[in-house]
């Protein structure tokens, strides 16, 4: 049932025919096939397991596929380009000994980076996730969702063109969640990148995407896409919309008809 887009100047990465299989066996990815489009918000929707968080460790380089090609298509063709690729993680791994200020310049800081020059963009970075008062605050001060913030911020010091996410707002609770939604959408829509965000919430993807990618229990490939066609900037009156209702509606049967395809499968 998928469709994928012709290559061209418009695309960030290709990855085709990729499978991943671990030391112990598993297989997480098998003929994966994906194309990542320049200013777009993709999610990748997914059971839990199914591979989601692999393809993304994979777009980052932090981890090699078994089988198949990951291609850049934008800036430099057949290259990942460096420090254009930011990387939001489940769990902020903040350190813990270090400030608000502290912790988002570590990118600058390893890639030698002198703290003089990198001051202004650190500084700029925690304005646009709104921490500006807590610079100088420790992490054990800040709630889950100030974390988060950071680690956003830690991901964006670097200017990246494409932001990866892995299921950021999995662990925080509704209020704090749908906050965090709407102010990563303006970040979006302000700073023009890429995202691809990871999710098993289908409300989450109909919310934030312009296009979702279903994908199939492990081994993952893409079952369909679907196409988000609602305007921007969204807000609650979309979220509470018939029209984000069908969308949504959608999405769960897309959803559901991968997973029974998973089940029938010898």
């Amino acid at each position: 049932m998928s469709q994928h887009a012709r290559h061209d100047s418009a695309h960030v990465v290709a990855l085709t025919g990729v499978g991943k299989t671990f030391a112990n066996g598993v297989s997480a990815l098998d003929g994966f096939d994906l194309v990542v489009r320049r200013g777009e918000f993709l999610s990748l929707l997914g059971p839990s397991g199914c591979g989601k968080s692999t393809a993304l460790r994979l777009i980052a380089a932090l981890s090699e596929p078994s089988r198949g090609s990951l291609e850049w298509l934008a800036r430099n063709p057949g290259k990942r380009p460096r420090r254009d690729i930011g990387f939001v993680f489940q769990e902020p791994t903040l350190m813990p000994w270090a400030t608000v200020a502290g912790n988002v310049a570590l990118p600058l800081t390893l890639a030698g980076v002198a703290a003089q020059r990198s001051e202004a963009a650190v500084a700029e970075a925690i304005e646009q996730v709104g921490l500006s008062g807590f610079v100088h605050a420790y992490p054990r001060e800040l709630s889950g969702g100030m974390k988060m913030r950071v680690s956003i911020a830690r991901a964006l010091v670097d200017r990246p063109q494409l932001l990866l996410m892995d299921e950021p707002f999995a662990a925080l609770d509704e209020i704090t969640r749908f906050k965090l939604n709407n102010d990563l959408l303006d970040l979006w829509r302000a700073l023009a990148m890429t995202v691809v965000f990871v999710t098993h919430s289908v409300f989450e993807s109909v919310y934030l995407s312009s296009r979702i990618v279903v994908m199939t229990a492990r081994p993952g490939r893409v079952f369909t896409e679907l196409a988000i066609d609602a305007p921007y900037p969204r807000d609650e009156r979309f979220r509470t919309s018939a029209e984000y209702a069908g969308y949504c509606r959608v999405a769960l049967e897309a959803l559901s008809e991968a997973m029974r395809l998973a089940e029938s499968r010898p």
